[in-house]
């Protein structure tokens, strides 16, 4: 099979992930993630939402049935395996135990606040843990803001409104904090990446990647999913170096149907969730 991207990351296209339970379909796959044991953890708007496999691909369990709106939409594994979903339509964030135990919820379930408010949430789309256990979310469809909390879920801070300028948003579509404690925004609508330092300062912007979708770091390399025709992965280091890039219309072996979102195992695996005609988990294997 060819190979895509470059250098160091070099990968081929699994031809079928994961091995899906007889009668199932993964339904429009919103986002990935993976925990400490190496679990791949899909978040999907089919009938079993949270699905998790080995890296080969083999079913482990699936929980959620029924808990969830017509558009979940972001995951994030901390540190201790708790998983935080993000539901778009619910307008909140909760964690759970690995097992499914919802432990706490950010949020009103079903009560949007009023976008000239500028508090939490009116359709989220993700969320992330800075190194020292802050979270951040990014308030993506209706809220164009970013909300930063304690540890303990207390609000401590929020910034951004519509626009596009610094600091301003057109759609903050998901999140990451890196191990700078920078905060990386997939600004979407804008074509663009900004980054924040914790206390929303402006730092800069990735203008040459299209229409970002997800950024997931891991050992400071930053995997990024970019949405539509002329979109892909891009891989790149925290000073914004680009390292390997590979785009949604190549041949066969590149192909990404509605990139959403993106997550990478601890050998450098990249998993791309696919929503629109794709309704599908790709598996790029590191080569």
């Amino acid at each position: 099979m060819a190979i895509v991207g470059s250098g160091d990351y070099r990968y081929e296209r699994v031809s079928s992930w994961p091995n899906l339970p007889k009668y199932w379909e993964m339904g429009l796959a919103s986002d990935g993630a993976v925990n400490s044991k190496d679990e791949v953890h899909i978040f999907s708007r089919g009938a079993h939402p949270v699905t998790i496999w080995d890296t080969d691909g083999a079913f482990i369990s699936s929980w959620g049935e029924g808990t969830f709106s017509a558009n979940p939409h972001g995951i994030y594994i901390a540190p201790n395996d708790n998983i935080w979903l993000v539901d778009r339509d619910y307008h909140i964030a909760t964690e759970y135990t690995p097992g499914g135990k919802p432990l706490r919820t950010l949020g009103n379930k079903l009560a949007p606040s009023p976008s000239f408010q500028g508090m939490p949430f009116n359709m989220p789309s993700g969320l992330a843990i800075a190194p020292n256990g802050e979270l951040f979310v990014s308030d993506g469809y209706g809220g164009h803001r970013v909300h930063r909390f304690s540890a303990d879920g207390e609000l401590l801070l929020s910034w951004g409104k519509q626009g596009t300028g610094p600091g301003e948003f057109a759609l903050l579509h998901n999140i990451w904090v890196d191990s700078r404690s920078r905060v990386f925004i997939c600004d979407r609508e804008n074509s663009r990446i900004q980054i924040f330092d914790d206390n929303g300062a402006f730092l800069g912007e990735w203008t040459d990647v299209v229409r970002p979708g997800d950024v997931w770091i891991q050992n400071d390399t930053v995997f990024v999913i970019e949405d539509g025709p002329q979109g892909g992965v891009s891989i790149w280091d925290l000073d914004h170096n680009l390292l390997s890039s590979w785009r949604s219309n190549e041949p066969e072996e590149g192909t990404i149907l509605g990139g959403h979102g993106i997550c990478a195992d601890s050998h450098g695996n990249v998993y791309v969730t696919e929503i629109g005609q794709g309704q599908r988990v790709t598996k790029f294997q590191r080569v």
